[in-house]
């Protein structure tokens, strides 16, 4: 983008305010995570569920002084405004505009499966054939499209965006703004399959895409697929992929025997090696043959590309470092797109000092000091305490970098000098390109260093909370549930992340737990759910909010305020009771309780209930006289206080299955963090926990020879045993071990055998071909999954999570 304030205006056909001589290169579209204001206009999207305009004034705080809004508000001065009648289609309108005048080729990506990967396979073998633009991150909805190609400058000659949509008459708006001329339709599987009434409508709003292409790459494999395209296009030039031999590009050798694959695209053979030989890996490679062939690239140097594909790993984790440090690693790839999204995660903490590493930018075709420049401008308005530099390249241009920096010939260097080490109390940066290692510095850097770790995936959560939003109406408020260390996530990390995406209310089961989140920096207001009778003055001076049950706690809790001093009406929340019978005030004592809270200087600031059975469908008429019972007493103490509280009993199942009843506000609790008891609801939502580990060791245990303390497994034939670094210290019961549970290498089930021990089990991988010392091993996830997992130790999920060790590492993840 490189365009006027009027120049906007008049694409769009909107209303300018102040000076329109203003230059835009960048639109801004969440006021958290701005990461540099230079040339950047903020735009505050409305949707149906929420309006950016509340946030204008966190834009202008950051210094943003260009605002593109539906509404213009004179209070705030010195501010140019944008004024349009719709945000989600300015932007849209303005990134049609955009590619239609840029002259560049496109390949435009849609399905339900493989999109980024392949866009990031694509990116790694083209960026230095054609400068190229590509859709950051997942980049590809409605307003995530737009966003992308706006990203779009002159000196690009290729473009790889991806194309999503959820719901019908989506794919339409998409096409009228980006029209790709060779258009890749990777798997079609049951991704929001569920609003479309049929496999048929799917396929045929996805393939609306490819109206305007000159080519049609689609995986041919679906007979449908295949009969629709031909159909709709038989105008066009076609080229199908896939495992059946009718496909124009197919694999045409044994890939379970044969040492490399071997393609045949229309009739010539490309053979490569291939470490990975899954189903979903091998379709993608031929889908990029495919486009690499239509771009002209020769077999050899597609053979060549195809050995360099490096993993593509979309997330950046966040671990806990030693010193109190955040050690932030995205140390998988370095570009100017990366970058941005490091530094934009980077605002999501609250840390004041932070650290930056940061090495070459390798293979971009782009004048080094240009590059740099614009580099360091990003750098410098992030006001980072300290800068490591490591590459001759990048340390050429140390003196644009206005911070204390650093520079370094390579990653052992940085090692060596012990300047990380010295650290205390900041967020590291570590962003590097991969031929410098610095997942080296994480090694360093991390206080926990152990094989076995839990993945917690945070977009997962944010998903699944959005589902859960998505059942409510927009004036709902929603409340998380992170006691128990958020149920063994992670309970500062968790909030800390909710926090940032405005969740209403915190939700802890003791003042201690509460009290760790305030002194870490969270302000979302907390309720205590447990407030113990010694901890009524932490909870005062924490400003925590206490639940009271019973008349003992009212009395108790009041007597404390009057002891601190505190000169307002302390806010509270009253629990009723309405048949679990564990804790509340039930019917008859809501006289006196009225009666009692007129006369104490406290606020009703929720008046709440917990359904004991809402996920369990043959206990509906029981949670529907809870709900009734609720109403019926709730509304009776409303009417006594002469104001009207905020009102919730709903839970994450009662979310999905009572949403008539939803009150004032809602509780989330396992739904955050993907689980459902209702099979279709599970379907919508995210797996947010990943517990893994690895292959310590692989033995050959001969016939009749024992596994593990008391001999309770023996080999009946020559065995492989694999032991793994978990047993039952890190929150593995015994109970599973002796081939009762599973866990999971290279997608297939493996056995426990013998007795599981404090510190390591060991597995049967007699049936799993090509597995090997230092193979990583899923506990649970995918393959067992959470559920399944908690069925081979005969209980819930909640149990499982709570029970993992605080010894195992825990890393946070945003893909």
């Amino acid at each position: 983008m490189n365009y006027t304030v009027q120049h906007i205006a008049e694409i769009t056909n909107s209303q300018f305010i102040g000076d329109g001589s203003l230059l835009i290169k960048n639109i801004a579209y969440d006021s958290r995570i701005i990461y540099s204001i230079k040339n950047t206009a903020f735009i505050a999207i409305n949707t149906h569920k929420n309006s950016g305009e509340k946030f204008i004034e966190s834009a202008m705080d950051k210094g943003i002084n260009v605002i593109i809004s539906e509404h213009h508000y004179p209070a705030f001065e010195n501010i140019t405004w944008i004024i349009v009648e719709n945000s989600v289609e300015f932007l849209q309108k303005l990134a049609k505009y955009h590619f239609e005048h840029s002259h560049l080729q496109s390949i435009g990506i849609t399905g339900s499966n493989g999109k980024t990967i392949l866009k990031e396979w694509l990116y790694q073998c083209l960026w230095n054939e054609f400068p190229t633009v590509k859709s950051p991150k997942s980049f590809n909805s409605q307003i995530g499209l737009p966003l992308s190609l706006l990203q779009i400058n002159n000196s690009h000659q290729l473009g790889i965006f991806e194309v999503g949509i959820s719901k019908p008459h989506e794919m339409e708006k998409l096409e009228n703004i980006f029209h790709p001329q060779i258009g890749l339709l990777t798997h079609i599987g049951t991704a929001h399959a569920a609003n479309f009434s049929s496999e048929e409508e799917l396929i045929n709003e996805k393939i609306i895409l490819f109206k305007n292409s000159e080519v049609i790459i689609y995986n041919g494999d679906n007979f449908l697929v295949d009969q629709k395209i031909k159909k709709s296009y038989s105008d066009k030039k076609l080229i199908s992929y896939g495992f059946k031999k009718e496909n124009q590009v197919f694999i045409k050798n044994n890939i379970s025997k044969d040492e490399n694959i071997i393609v045949e695209y229309l009739g010539e053979e490309i053979s490569f090696p291939a470490h990975q030989r899954d189903e979903a890996t091998l379709t993608n490679a031929m889908a990029l043959i495919s486009v690499l062939k239509e771009l002209n690239i020769e077999n050899k140097k597609i053979v060549e590309k195809i050995n360099l594909l490096k993993a593509v790993e979309m997330r950046l984790e966040a671990i806990e470092g030693i010193k109190g440090n955040i050690i932030i690693n995205d140390s998988f790839n370095l570009d100017l797109d990366s970058l941005k999204t490091a530094l934009q995660f980077l605002n999501e903490y609250n840390k004041s000092k932070k650290s930056l590493v940061l090495t070459d930018i390798v293979g971009v075709n782009s004048n080094a000091k240009e590059l740099y420049e614009e580099v360091s401008e990003l750098v410098n308005e992030q006001n980072f305490d300290s800068v490591f530099l490591i590459g001759d390249e990048i340390s050429n241009f140390s003196e644009l970098f206005k911070t204390k920096t650093y520079t370094f010939i390579d990653t052992k260097e940085l090692i060596e000098s012990k300047h990380l080490t010295e650290i205390e109390n900041q967020i590291i940066l570590l962003k590097g390109a991969r031929k410098f290692e610095i997942e080296k510095l994480k090694d360093i850097l991390e206080l926990r260093k152990h094989d076995t770790v839990l993945e917690v995936n945070l977009n997962a959560i944010l998903h699944n909370i959005n589902y859960h939003k998505s059942l409510l109406k927009p004036g709902t408020k929603m409340m998380a549930m992170v006691k128990a260390n958020a149920y063994g996530l992670g309970s500062f990390e968790v909030s800390e992340f909710l926090q940032h995406h405005h969740i209403d209310y915190l939700g802890v089961a003791y003042a201690d737990e509460g009290v760790e989140l305030r002194k870490k920096g969270i302000t979302t207001p907390i309720i205590v759910m447990n407030p113990e009778q010694h901890s009524y003055q932490t909870i005062i001076e924490y400003n925590l909010e206490p639940e009271i049950y019973s008349f003992r706690v009212l009395e108790l809790f009041y007597e404390a305020v009057q002891k601190s001093g505190y000169d307002k009406k302390y806010p509270i929340h009253i629990k009723l009771e309405t048949g679990m019978h564990r804790l509340g005030f039930k019917d008859f004592e809501l006289d006196q309780l009225n009666e009692t809270l007129s006369h104490k200087n406290v606020k009703v600031q929720s008046m709440f209930s917990h359904l004991s059975s809402s996920d369990m469908p043959e206990e509906k008429e029981f949670t529907l006289k809870q709900l009734e019972v609720f109403e019926k007493n709730s509304s009776y103490l409303i009417e006594k206080l002469g104001y009207t509280p905020i009102r919730h009993i709903l839970n994450s199942a009662g979310i999905t299955s009572y949403k008539d009843h939803q009150h004032d506000m809602v509780r989330i609790g396992i739904g955050m963090l993907g689980e459902s008891a209702d099979a279709e609801i599970q379907k919508q939502l995210r797996s947010v926990v990943s517990f893994k580990t690895v292959i310590s060791q692989i033995s050959t245990v001969e016939n009749g020879e024992s596994v593990g303390y008391s001999r309770r497994y023996k080999a009946d034939h020559p065995t492989r045993i694999a032991t793994i670094p978990v047993g039952y210290a890190d929150g593995i019961p015994r109970l599973i071990g002796n081939q009762v549970g599973n866990v999971g290498i290279n997608k297939t089930l493996a056995p426990i055998v013998g007795n599981i021990c404090m510190d390591m089990m060991m597995i049967n991988v007699d049936h799993i071909p090509n597995v090997k010392e230092g193979d990583t091993v899923t506990v649970f996830n995918a393959k067992p999954s959470l559920k399944e997992f908690a069925g081979y130790c005969k209980t819930i999920t909640y149990e499982v999570l709570t029970s993992i060790s605080p010894r195992v590492k825990r890393i946070y993840i945003k893909d």
